[in-house]
């Protein structure tokens, strides 16, 4: 059994971990611990709010008692926005506070990325353009270039929760480019783990969502690979370790 921790801002998109969790599995665990999200507002000062170390710290215990072998801060936006150093520090206090190896969902999109081989990227984003272009610039700082960004101007993640298949696959259509070699959709807050494998197929390219490679990043940091072919490409690498609880090899 491998148990994996999420602290996941607010109440919005949090049923793709369950969902998830069935996709991957009997011997994955995924526990999620909600964090305060104060003003829910995809705005600079309070995102930065959101993502602080103590509404981090809040959930630690829960998450340290429940098992887990490693935590994600499940949220892009409230990662993204305290730059590329910034989140680093972000990250260092997590793990510090939790005694677990930690990551967040922007450094996620940063190594997700390279997993699937891409080295341009096109980002299609729920937030206000302000917001998007602080991920352009934390991509940018992972190495990664940015041929497109697309922002959709919606200010809570609230909204975003209410969004289903249709609207998802519109966001991906609208961000995408074909030079892109992969395609993003930040914001935990957008419900994306049903839709993966139909974006990918009318994208014609790996498509990363947010809970998706967060989930993925926390299997990394436990050293587990998880062949999962309905979480798309990201889950579809060498060396294999099968879903059905084939043991570890």
């Amino acid at each position: 059994m491998t148990a994996l921790g999420f602290l996941y801002p607010g109440h919005s998109a949090e049923d793709d971990y369950p969902r998830m969790e069935q996709m991957l599995g009997s011997d994955i665990r995924l526990q999620v611990v909600h964090t305060d999200i104060g003003e829910d507002a995809h705005r600079v000062d309070a995102l930065l709010e959101m993502g602080s170390p103590a509404r981090l710290a809040a959930g630690v215990e829960e998450l340290r008692l429940s098992g887990a072998e490693a935590v994600v801060w499940a949220c892009t936006s409230g990662s993204f926005i305290y730059g590329w150093e910034g989140a680093h520090d972000q990250v260092r206090a997590l793990a510090r506070a939790a005694g677990l190896p930690a990551s967040s969902t922007s450094f996620a999109f940063a190594h997700a990325a390279r997993e699937v081989g891409a080295a341009r990227v096109a980002i299609a984003a729920t937030y206000p353009d302000d917001v998007a272009a602080h991920f352009t610039a934390f991509l940018k700082s992972a190495g990664l270039e940015v041929v497109a960004t697309r922002g959709s101007g919606i200010i809570t993640a609230a909204e975003v929760g209410t969004w289903g298949r249709d609207e998802v696959v519109a966001l991906a259509r609208a961000g995408d480019h074909p030079d892109a070699d992969a395609l993003l959709l930040p914001d935990t807050a957008l419900h994306t783990a049903a839709y993966v494998r139909d974006l990918e197929a009318a994208m014609g390219k790996p498509v990363l969502t947010a809970n998706q490679v967060t989930v993925w990043e926390a299997l990394r940091l436990a050293e587990r690979r998880i062949n999962a072919p309905e979480l798309g490409s990201l889950f579809t690498k060498e060396p294999v370790v099968q879903a059905e609880g084939t043991p570890r090899g």
